[in-house]
């Protein structure tokens, strides 16, 4: 049996007009498990045109109102996440450990904005002038689209939409259309948490939908989240059509270890940030750079822990326990494996193959086991590209400053970590790299809700990060309002005057 992934509409699902249907499949087993709608040109004027009609009456409810219900949808998420999770599991392909914990990660955006009368407050300046005062205030953009990629199908679109609509703003979600099922999920979320029809709206599709997103004079501002030549399309495109554009890119994200780490500390940062989902996440660590004389025993060390590593169907729970689940498609199993043959031609020595993995599901799913390589140069394929898979590339430096140099000359510049027990290292690690997000013996360096989330160079288009204050900023703009009320007793007799105010 096959489901049928539609739009969402005005508080419900709509089939649209195109005819038009993408299958889905389940990354565990090869087999098809959904068709999803594809929007044409007429079904997103039709979605936006739904949003522009709620924005002005969402614009003006109350924060009373619009934090109410942000509390609402944060109750019934932490008691239902269970079945998101199943879903996201399902189609994506991760753990079940691991879509709860995108989902953990998602809600504290969702607590950050139940804040909004607070993140929304103005300033006000008494007296500016004689008798003048002078207020700001933050207002709506309008209608927003949000395009998410398959790898995190509800983190990354709840770094956006709860503040979006606490700040009053209507929703477009384009989600991708490998797992389209968790933005339906969400939408009916909303609606049982009293959302009123039309803020929340779901555009399924590929191309067309995204295009019509870019170009439509009604939606106000894009923000996304995929790969890098996407994300600069995306920039340049909406941007041409005067929208205010976030676009986060790919990364090549390093982490480097100093001689005088705890090894068995980094050893298990490297497996967790390298191998967890499956590597496909843009704040995975790809490249570990062992300053040495340590890289022989931290390998052996990463080796030993990847080697008990269990990759399989994660729906089956207690039955069998995994740790890593397959990829989302055949395809991109199909690519990631070309990029391990890339790198065993290039000559970095091959020290666990993923492509021999015995994974505990149906031979059909789309299986990759984490693999890792030594001896690794900056020249090779497999260090210049973003792979987004489970591989785990190793560069040997003989110091600190050829540490900084190879993430300095990346071209990306999205996350880093060090791994040391020297403050002062670290501090300075702090101060000379050029990347958006830093961990210190931390691999992910994701920042929590109230710091926003995004790189720097070619993993962010655009001026504003995800979440946060710049996400507040993003979604609202400044209005400051001058005042002046005369007492009419008081009122100066005379004539026009066409100078410059005089604050006497």
């Amino acid at each position: 049996m096959t489901t049928t992934i539609t739009h969402w509409v005005d508080g419900a699902g709509y089939d649209g007009t195109s005819q038009l249907w993408a299958d889905v499949t389940n990354p565990a087993t090869g087999s098809v498990s959904g068709r999803v709608a594809l929007a044409s040109e007429r079904d997103a004027r039709y979605v936006i045109g739904a949003a522009k009609k709620a924005a002005a009456a969402w614009a003006e409810t109350s924060l009373a109102r619009r934090t109410q219900i942000l509390f609402a949808f944060r109750e019934l998420l932490n008691a239902r996440k269970d079945e998101l999770a199943q879903l996201i599991t399902a189609e994506h392909g991760k753990v079940h450990s691991d879509a709860v914990g995108e989902i953990s990660r998602g809600q504290e955006v969702v607590e950050f904005a139940c804040g909004i009368a607070h993140l929304l407050k103005g300033g006000q300046s008494g007296n500016a002038s004689t008798g003048v005062d002078v207020h700001s205030r933050r207002d709506p953009l309008g209608v927003v689209g949000i395009i998410s990629p398959f790898n995190f199908p509800a983190m990354v679109p709840m770094w956006f939409f709860p503040i979006a609509i606490a700040a009053g703003n209507t929703v477009v979600l384009k989600p991708s259309e490998k797992v389209p099922s968790a933005a339906l999920w969400i939408a009916n979320l909303w609606k049982e948490a009293g959302l009123p029809d039309g803020v929340f709206n779901v555009l399924q599709g590929d191309k067309v939908a995204v295009d019509a997103l870019l170009q439509s004079p009604e939606v106000a501002a894009i923000s996304f989240v995929g790969s890098t030549p996407i994300a600069q399309h995306v920039y340049e495109e909406a941007s041409r059509y005067g929208k205010r554009v976030q676009a986060l890119g790919g990364a090549k994200n390093h982490m480097v270890v100093l001689p005088d780490a705890d090894l068995e500390l980094a050893a298990d940062a490297a497996v967790n940030a390298g191998y967890g989902s499956a590597g496909e996440r843009c704040m995975a660590i790809s490249v570990l750079v062992a300053v040495e004389p340590i890289a022989d025993d931290l390998i052996a060390r990463i080796a030993e822990r990847t080697r008990t590593l269990r990759t399989g169907d994660g729906r089956r729970g207690a039955e069998v326990e995994v740790d890593m689940g397959p990829l989302v498609t055949k395809a991109h199993r199909d690519k990631v494996a070309g990029f391990v043959a890339s790198g065993e031609a290039a000559g970095a020595k091959l020290v666990i193959d993923g492509r021999d993995v015995h994974a505990a599901g149906d031979r059909d799913g789309f299986w990759l086991g984490p693999t890792l390589f030594d001896h690794v140069t900056p020249e090779m394929e497999i260090y210049r590209e973003e792979i987004f898979g489970p591989v785990l590339s190793v560069v040997r430096v003989s110091s600190y400053d050829e540490a900084v140099a190879l993430i300095n000359d990346n071209p990306y510049g999205n996350g880093t970590a060090i791994f040391t027990n020297d403050g002062g290292a670290a501090r300075r690690f702090e101060n000379d790299v050029q990347v958006g997000m830093i961990g210190v013996n931390i691999p992910i360096p994701v920042p929590v809700a109230y710091y926003s989330f995004g790189g720097w160079k070619r993993s962010l288009f655009g001026d504003t990060h995800a979440h946060g204050t710049e996400g507040v900023h993003f979604f609202t703009r400044a209005k400051v309002v001058t005042t002046r009320w005369i007492n009419p007793a008081a009122r100066p007799a005379g004539g026009l005057e066409l100078g410059f105010p005089q604050n006497v």
